[in-house]
């Protein structure tokens, strides 16, 4: 096959749909190249299943709206096929094969050598998009960001020669003016993917979606309120018996606020099965309960069912169902699950305390509500939050985690600066119990070491 003769080829990594839609929508308002420029410019879709059994999990291009997505694009590889039988999660290439490796892709690809390659990853600390990276070393590179991640810091320390050929930081304004910590420590700006732009993106997504018969008892039963589930078990924060009382208590929430037709949505990736818990509770609260479990965004369920109350515990779908559809949110369980989080620098950290923030939790009985911008508490929260999660990579933050600690760690709850987090960063607000637990820790493992190198 000869080579093409196109100046640019811009490959586009992604493995979610919602990912997916968040390229698209950037790519219609223009963030990736002019109209004009689009002839000069050849764009390869490079789809990538991260489950941990690829083989068994829903593929992208079976989930409603892809095919659309995928038009924009003038060709769609297959990362997972390009590797095998490595995963794409694990497989990066040793430093002495990066330039046969490109040699390889270019060939299979159809890149001419002399081609300009271009990158957008979705989350460049980690393969796939490292390893894309590493393979394109000459590559500029364009992280973007599909959800609340985005305003967390980077989970661990890139190369220079990868973090200083990033261009910027797409991502969605969830949370209108807050800034995201991702590769702040790269001083990379970050870029908003314009609202109008993604909402097209979602009303596409849906319309493909309208003929889908899972849809038809959804439509039928009008729910008024959507739960939303996570994968909470699968990543070992909750057990399975306590992400299914979490579900139970979303439900009981919704009940207690009036809604007698409710739909959940699991998590595409959470287990498949589910107890009876959450159908016992419906029966015992009157509530019609409907499980929806298809290959769509929970965002094509607001399309088509309209709730009017969305429950979740830390889900992006919920800031979404506030900000693109105008539906009050609350939060069940964020407290719990803060706790349970380990180790603190677990990306899940940020999502979490800002829906934590900036959401009311309906079981204490609060009123559903929309995130609307973010309050003036919001940011200083998280910049020290971010501090305390990655003090190598936010170093210049020190001093501000410090004067907010001291001003503000005795009216908030514990569980969001920890004593022995404080006392392990020497930060104010750690007692003197912590720092001694903390030193006979230091010195218990300086003993083990000593033990395991000498002997004795």
């Amino acid at each position: 096959m000869p080579y093409s003769t196109h100046r640019t080829t811009q490959i586009f990594q992604v493995s979610t749909l919602y990912g997916a839609a968040t390229l698209a929508a950037a790519l219609d308002a223009g963030r990736f190249g002019a109209p004009e420029e689009a002839r000069r410019i050849r764009r390869i879709l490079l789809v990538s299943q991260n489950a941990t059994v690829p083989e068994t999990a829903l593929r992208l291009d079976e989930m409603h709206g892809y095919a659309s997505i995928a038009r924009r694009f003038d060709r769609v590889v297959g990362w997972n096929d390009a590797i095998r039988p490595h995963h794409p999660s694990v497989w990066g290439p040793r430093g002495d094969d990066v330039t046969l490796w490109q040699r390889a892709f270019r060939l299979a690809w159809d890149i001419d050598p002399r081609e300009r390659v271009e990158l957008a990853v979705e989350s460049i600390q980690v393969n796939p998009g490292r390893a894309l990276a590493a393979i394109f070393s000459e590559s500029a590179v364009h992280v973007y960001a599909d959800g609340l991640m985005s305003y967390g810091p980077t989970r661990e320390r890139l190369p220079l020669s990868i973090g200083s050929r990033i261009q910027r930081l797409l991502h969605l304004d969830l949370v209108p003016g807050l800034r995201p910590l991702l590769l702040s420590e790269f001083d990379v700006e970050p870029e908003i993917v314009p609202d109008a732009a993604f909402r097209a993106v979602l009303d596409e997504i849906a319309a493909e979606a309208a003929g889908d018969p899972l849809l038809t008892p959804v439509r039928e039963q009008a729910p008024t309120a959507v739960l939303l589930g996570q994968y909470l078990a699968a990543i070992n924060i909750l057990s399975a018996a306590e992400e299914e009382a979490l579900h139970v208590r979303m439900l009981t929430a919704a009940a207690r606020a009036g809604h007698t037709s409710v739909v959940f949505k699991p998590h595409p990736t959470a287990p498949p099965s589910y107890s009876a818990a959450l159908d016992k509770a419906a029966a015992d609260a009157g509530v019609r309960l409907t499980v929806l479990d298809a290959p769509l965004l929970a965002e094509t369920l607001y399309a088509h069912a309209r709730p009017e109350l969305v429950v979740g515990c830390f889900s992006t779908a919920m800031v979404t169902a506030s900000a693109y559809y105008g539906i009050p949110v609350g939060r069940i369980g964020t407290a719990l699950v803060m706790e349970r989080l380990k180790p603190y620098q677990n990306s899940n950290r940020v999502p979490l305390a800002i829906i934590d923030h900036v959401l009311p939790d309906l079981a204490e009985g609060a009123s559903a509500a929309l995130v609307g911008a973010a309050p003036d508490t919001l940011a200083p929260l998280v910049r020290t939050i971010g501090f305390c999660m990655q003090p190598a990579l936010q170093e210049s933050s020190r001093e501000h985690a410090e004067a907010y600690l001291r001003a503000h760690l005795a009216g908030l709850p514990a569980r969001y600066f920890p004593e022995p987090r404080l006392a392990e960063l020497d930060l104010p607000g750690a007692g003197p119990q912590a720092r001694a637990k903390l030193r006979a820790r230091r010195a218990r493992r300086v003993v083990g070491q000593t033990v395991r190198r000498t002997g004795r």
